[in-house]
C-alpha cells in the first residue's frame, strides 16, 4: 500500500516572507505557511484530494487563511479565526459557514474535519491532525495568543479607517 500522502513531510517552507528591512537574514518571519493534500468530499458525489495552503500572517494574528488549489486559474480562499482552528483540533467548533472537529480514521489516524458551506455548495475536508497542530503551534510561536493585540491596527488607526480617512 502506498504511504499516506498526508503523513509525508511538506516540502513547502515553514516560514515565508521575512519581515524585511535591512536584509538581516535572522529577522523573524512574518508568515507561517504549510501546503497539505486534504481529502475532500463535495456533497455525496466526489471524493478526492485538494492541495491546500495554510497561511498565517503576523500582521493579521487573529486569522488563518486556507487556499484551495482547484486545478483552475482561480483559487478558493477561506479566512477564519485562529481560535476556531485551535478549538476545532479538540472539540466541535464553529457555526454557520465553517465547522471543525477532531476525529479518528482507522486508515489515517487522528484527523481534523473541516465542513465548509457557501452559496456555491459545501465541502467536507479531512486533514492530518498532528500536521495541522504542528503548523498551528508554529503560528503561536510567531505570535503568542497574549500578544495578538500588539500586531493589529491600533484603535486610532481603526477609528481613522472607519471615519473614511486614509
Amino acid at each position: 500500500m502506498p504511504p499516506d500522502p498526508l503523513s509525508a513531510a511538506s516540502s513547502a517552507p515553514l516560514a515565508a516572507t521575512p519581515t524585511g528591512g535591512d536584509g538581516d537574514s535572522t529577522a523573524a518571519p512574518a508568515a507561517v505557511e504549510e501546503e497539505l493534500m486534504l481529502r475532500i468530499s463535495l456533497g455525496d458525489e466526489l471524493v478526492g484530494e485538494v492541495r491546500t495552503r495554510f497561511r498565517f500572517d503576523a500582521a493579521r494574528p487573529y486569522e488563518v487563511l486556507l487556499t484551495f488549489h482547484l486545478g483552475r486559474p482561480d483559487e478558493a480562499d477561506w479566512v477564519f479565526s485562529r481560535d476556531l482552528l485551535r478549538d476545532g483540533l479538540h472539540t466541535l467548533s464553529g457555526q454557520g459557514d465553517v465547522k471543525l472537529w477532531p476525529a479518528y480514521c482507522p486508515c489515517h489516524g487522528p484527523t481534523l474535519h473541516l465542513a465548509l458551506e457557501s452559496p456555491h455548495g459545501s465541502a467536507l475536508l479531512e486533514a492530518p491532525k498532528p500536521t495541522v497542530q504542528a503548523w498551528l503551534d508554529r503560528t503561536y510561536a510567531l505570535v503568542p495568543a497574549d500578544q495578538e493585540h500588539d500586531c493589529g491596527p491600533t484603535d486610532a488607526q481603526l477609528a481613522e479607517l472607519l471615519s473614511g480617512g486614509c
